[in-house]
């Protein structure tokens, strides 16, 4: 059905987004229904009357390792008496009892896949952005035929909604026909959906009508006996005690590996915020795994880190713009109308400079030497673990152990430092400190149980509020920038909205910073229960002999592993 655009808000991607919202319900007999709106031409206040029919020809379309469809969308390109036109299609509804969908649409010179590589439109630039370096492949065609009836309300003429009733036909891209369907759809045309609502009711009651779940998208897939492939997953993931450091190690970046597979389609997408986010996370995590680790794992895998690195750098670029649009969504909310509009020139600048990051975003991403090497990590994934340890080789209990240990003197040495007159940069240390101690226990919390637990818990709550303050301190000071050197497009009243904005960052800073103390605490309190089990868990010390001031020998523990200072582990 046709595409409906509403008015942009601050945070959106920089297209318009439309949405499709119709009821889809099964008929006995499509004759039946036709009888009933052919004799009923006014329902309850609304006036049925029939339009013309349609002859539609669907090709939907993916790529080999089904992009469109991991980032939650079908790809269809239509054909109407010649007229070509692509459309994205959402494919989950919003509410369970209609469907109620993003849809995207734009006209294609021809119905060719070509038409949509040269396209740049709302369609164009997301299926280029999602598919990358690969084609799209038919899946199967739909064909309908489509009698309309419009809907409107007695005393108004333009038109609330539209009742298609369509035969249809799914076949293999250019084959034979595998499936035939009835279905009957009211779709809504405005914003007024409870006319339609009722609507629904009776033509459910009197014409014996049931509801769909599966769309014609996934009606055609079983019809052809496709079924999209999950992202890939790397096994095994799991970590235990009695595995090496290097297989540890190795695990971790199998499901780090798979969940960054996951979220690409999404983040590359760019209409989901949160897809990029949890695809960053994902990088965080591999590259704390090959710091971390890397002096156990095989030359292959280190060696990826600079790739990653370069990848990661262009995601918090893109991030970044994502972040300042939402606190500005939510500034804009708070405002009173009257000054809304003075918004709207500085978050069109922040949309026009997100989309200048992301572009650069995907041609990294792109780039033949990252897919080179993406390809290359997922071959080494795949292939049994090496190790670059001798042998024998060392407890993983005593080399975890050691590995959080440092983490923790690391950041604890950094915020114990942190005073009244300590800068944001300060601040923004020790919030690195704690991400790569919280990455490092995670990739061995499963050695320590609850202890672990707890501590990931606190370090989460202290790194989520360290992180405020930070996103608060980058966007204040990007403002600050802006207003030296305003661009072109950003009037006075704006740039006196961007000095209110600047308070607000700098409250939504203060509330965090004042967080920090109590934070810091529960983090060194729960360090005390984790301290205890990794002493549990560490092997016990060897007698040595040692040489005493009167020259005399005698055999005596050379550590206190009840002792933690001697035990290594900061108090």
């Amino acid at each position: 059905m046709s595409s409906h655009t509403h008015p942009r808000t601050p945070g959106a991607s920089g297209h318009q987004n439309g949405r499709e919202v119709e009821w889809q319900l099964a008929p006995e007999n499509l004759g039946a229904v036709r009888r009933w709106l052919t004799e009923h031409d006014t329902v309850d206040g609304l006036v049925v009357e029939p339009a013309s029919t349609l002859q539609l020809r669907d090709t939907y379309f993916d790529t080999d390792d089904w992009h469109i469809y991991r980032a939650g969308f079908a790809l269809r390109i239509r054909l109407e008496s010649g007229r070509a036109q692509a459309t994205l299609k959402s494919l989950h509804s919003a509410h369970p009892d209609v469907a109620d969908r993003l849809e995207l649409s734009e006209t294609l010179q021809t119905a060719e896949t070509a038409a949509i590589a040269q396209s740049d439109g709302p369609v164009g630039a997301r299926v280029h952005a999602v598919t990358g370096a690969h084609a799209l492949q038919p899946l199967f065609e739909v064909r309908t035929s489509r009698e309309r009836f419009s809907v409107r309300r007695r005393d108004e003429q333009h038109h609330l909604g539209e009742i298609a009733l369509d035969d249809t036909i799914v076949a293999r891209p250019q084959g034979e026909p595998r499936t035939s369907v009835q279905r009957v759809e009211v779709e809504a045309l405005t914003g007024a959906h409870e006319p339609l609502r009722a609507l629904v009711k009776v033509l459910r009651s009197d014409c014996s009508l049931q509801p769909v779940t599966d769309t014609k998208y996934s009606l055609g897939l079983k019809s052809v006996g496709l079924a999209p492939a999950p992202p890939p997953q790397f096994s095994p993931i799991t970590v235990d005690s009695t595995m090496r450091i290097a297989e540890v190690a190795c695990a971790n970046l199998r499901r780090y590996w798979s969940a960054w597979l996951a979220h690409e389609p999404g983040a590359r997408l760019g209409d989901d915020p949160e897809a990029l986010h949890d695809l960053r996370v994902a990088g965080r995590r591999l590259d704390a795994i090959l710091r971390q680790f890397g002096p156990h794992l095989p030359a292959a895998l280190r060696q990826f880190r600079q790739t990653l690195k370069k990848v990661m750098r262009s995601l918090g670029e893109a991030r970044d713009f994502d972040v300042a649009l939402g606190e500005l969504r939510t500034f804009s909310d708070g405002l009173v109308e009257s000054d809304r509009p003075a918004i709207e020139p500085l978050q069109r600048h922040l949309v026009s400079e997100r989309q200048r990051a992301r572009a650069r975003m995907l041609r990294i991403l792109d780039s033949a030497s990252v897919q080179r090497d993406f390809a290359k990590l997922t071959q080494v994934l795949t292939e049994p673990p090496s190790s670059a340890e001798s042998s024998p080789a060392p407890s993983t209990a005593d080399l975890a152990s050691q590995m959080v240990r440092a983490r923790y003197r690391k950041m604890r040495k950094r915020a114990d430092r942190l005073g009244a007159h300590s800068s944001m940069e300060d601040y923004h240390a020790v919030r690195g400190r704690v991400k790569k101690l919280r990455y490092a226990l995670e990739a061995v919390a499963v050695i320590y149980g609850k202890p672990a637990d707890d501590m990931l818990r606190a370090l989460r709550r202290w790194q989520e509020s360290l992180g405020v303050q930070h996103d608060a301190h980058v966007a204040s000071r990007r403002l600050q920038t802006l207003a030296a050197s305003p661009p072109k497009g950003l009037p006075p009243e704006t740039l006196f909205m961007m000095g209110r904005l600047a308070e607000h960052y700098a409250v939504s800073a203060g509330k965090a910073g004042k967080r920090f103390a109590k934070t810091y605490r529960k983090v060194r309190g729960r360090w005390k229960a984790l301290r205890q089990k990794a002493q549990s868990l560490a092997p016990p010390a060897a007698p040595e002999l040692i040489t005493l001031p009167d020259a005399r020998q005698a055999a005596v523990p050379a550590l206190d592993p009840s002792h933690p200072e001697q035990a290594g582990l900061p108090g």
